[in-house]
């Protein structure tokens, strides 16, 4: 699979949660990706722990909210970056940037104290990413690639 490079701050897509043009913070120096939620609801689907939250797409406007569901994949201690540790439900869904997409787990969590709704950790760039942390929305193009399997060629 070729790397591609991105800035410090790219307009990353969740199409599996409807999202996409939401900024996204780009940080090596964080192991997990986190995504900022709101009423987080427990549900059982077909025997699996599933939840039900509310995302806001756009930092502007608050108001703005979309529910979305996903399959729990992992409870995880996380710590964050005030060195507070506390437990998140996981997620996997599909991540995107420009053409490019993958499978990312993400934890959920309360980042209204944080300027960005997501943060894009070293797990969920895997190998696929050169960050230039002196350039910002460097990657261009649409949510149409997918590119999880594409190193297989």
């Amino acid at each position: 699979m070729d790397k591609f490079i991105i800035g410090n701050l790219e307009l990353g897509h969740l199409p599996d949660l409807g999202i996409f043009d939401l900024p996204v913070r780009i940080d090596t120096g964080a192991k997990t990706s986190s995504l900022h939620v709101d009423n987080i609801k427990k549900v059982s689907k077909n025997g699996k722990l599933h939840v039900n939250f509310d995302l806001h797409p756009d930092i502007y406007h608050l108001e703005e909210t979309v529910r979305c569901s996903a399959l729990v994949v992992d409870l995880r201690k996380v710590k964050s970056s005030n060195g507070k540790s506390e437990d998140r439900y996981v997620i996997e869904t599909t991540f995107g940037l420009g053409d490019h997409t993958w499978p990312i787990q993400i934890t959920l969590t309360n980042r209204q104290e944080m300027s960005y709704m997501m943060l894009l950790g070293r797990e969920g760039m895997g190998e696929r990413l050169y960050v230039d942390p002196s350039r910002s929305f460097v990657v261009q193009g649409n949510p149409v690639k997918d590119t999880a399997n594409s190193d297989k060629a």
